[in-house]
């Protein structure tokens, strides 16, 4: 999970959505959480996702991958996996190797996350996250 520290913080976000996201270290620092407060498409996108490797009940490792689920304010919940590689960030809709992703490197000084967000049959979006003071 430490791959991801580089996100703790609040960032503005710019390209298909607008607006905000924090991360930070949910107590004993197995969890990050992401609380957003966007604006996509002329709707308002607010939610909080939840971060970390999964545990399941009687398992004694955790798993190798770093899932997470983001819990919408219409209901709505969405599964992804983080992989996070050297100075490139792949977000998987869903499992991993999903035709649904974005993938974003980040600037040296890592205060810039610039990516794009792609989807199946050829949509998707410009994303960018700048930290915030």
């Amino acid at each position: 999970m430490k791959e991801l520290e580089r996100l703790v913080g609040t960032w503005r976000v710019t390209g298909g959505g607008e607006g905000t996201v924090t991360y930070r270290w949910m107590e004993g620092g197995f969890f990050l959480l992401q609380e957003v407060d966007l604006r996509q498409d002329g709707q308002d996108v607010k939610g909080i996702e939840v971060i970390g490797r999964l545990l399941p009940f009687g398992a004694s490792d955790p798993s190798e991958d770093i899932w997470s689920r983001f819990y919408g304010h219409q209901g709505v919940t969405f599964d992804y996996v983080y992989e996070p590689d050297g100075d490139t960030l792949t977000i998987w809709g869903g499992e991993k190797g999903s035709p649904a992703y974005f993938r974003g490197t980040w600037s040296a000084d890592g205060n810039t996350l610039d990516g794009a967000w792609v989807y199946p049959g050829g949509g998707g979006y410009p994303s960018t996250m700048e930290r915030l003071p």
